[in-house]
């Protein structure tokens, strides 16, 4: 059995959260330069069973496209080519980074932490996990 990982995509950089081994809790991992997501993903997969990718893809207010909707397009895309043998699903990704703000304030975690944004990046990740695990 595998671990579900999820991943809130950036141009910078991209939040990654991951299931325990029993897909019951969603745990944000780390945040990590975009440019070395791909090596990140390969190292991951190499010590860890995935089983499924789960990647928030980027939609408006009204369920259309974004500017950041292509490049998460073409990301997962290249995901697909990169690792063939595992599921990738997508998911709305909308409020989540105010979803993750809001469940830092309610953590008590201090102002000064919460505007680094690799913290919102992997909490953005844990709520679109969560949410994911949740709808199945």
């Amino acid at each position: 059995m595998g671990r579900i990982i999820a991943i809130d995509y950036g141009l910078k950089r991209t939040g990654i959260a991951v299931t325990d081994p029993q897909k019951i809790i969603a745990s944000p991992l780390q945040t990590v330069p975009t440019k070395e997501l791909f090596d990140f993903l390969q190292r991951y997969h190499q010590s860890e069973q995935i089983e499924r990718i789960v990647v928030g893809m980027p939609k408006n207010l009204k369920g259309g496209d974004t500017d950041a909707t292509k490049p998460v397009e073409a990301f997962v895309s290249k995901l697909k080519r990169q690792f063939p043998e595992i599921e990738v699903s997508l998911i709305d990704e909308r409020f989540t980074s105010k979803m993750a703000l809001d469940a830092m304030i309610e953590g008590g975690m201090k102002k000064k932490d919460r505007q680094k944004k690799e913290n919102v990046d992997k909490i953005s990740a844990a709520i679109l996990l969560q949410s994911y695990m949740e709808q199945k």
